[in-house]
């Protein structure tokens, strides 16, 4: 499926799959919080261009959810192509809001908004976002990050 950032979203295609749904083929609920972290890696390592699998293995930080709000509008249905649209609202010292819109073509189907926070794997706490990190994030809230123009960074 495909990524891009729009000015300051990043914006990545899935295709709802059998296993994604329920018996009447319509997403079960759930599935779309699994989602919401394979989104959250796509942002990391196709739009930001940070290797998010090297964070949590060998910089042993993760970044879990510890806040979720959703709505749910209208259900996705097996075999359709939605899109999540992924925005940076807010930027604290170790976390992050982030505000998510999903399409089926022009018709919403969930929007959420929810938190993360930089964990030690280790310490299982809280920790500040690395520097280089903080500031990929800041220059794509202000949609100065171009997906196609900035170097792939394995920190």
């Amino acid at each position: 499926m495909t990524s891009r950032i729009l000015g300051d979203a990043f914006h990545s295609d899935r295709l709802v799959r059998f296993s994604h749904c329920d018996p009447a083929g319509i997403v079960f609920y759930p599935q779309y919080f699994i989602m919401f972290n394979g989104l959250v890696e796509d942002w990391f390592n196709q739009g930001l261009g940070v290797n998010y699998a090297r964070y949590i293995t060998e910089h042993r930080l993760g970044f879990p959810i510890v806040k979720l709000e959703c709505d749910f509008v209208a259900p996705s249905k097996i075999g359709e192509i939605i899109t999540f649209g992924l925005r940076l609202e807010t930027l604290g010292r170790s976390s992050l809001g982030l505000a998510v819109d999903c399409r089926y073509k022009d018709q919403q189907r969930l929007r959420a908004k929810f938190v993360l926070v930089a964990m030690d794997l280790d310490a299982q706490r809280a920790r500040p976002l690395p520097e280089d990190l903080r500031d990929l994030m800041q220059a794509f809230r202000q949609g100065q990050l171009d997906i196609n123009n900035h170097q792939r960074r394995d920190t």
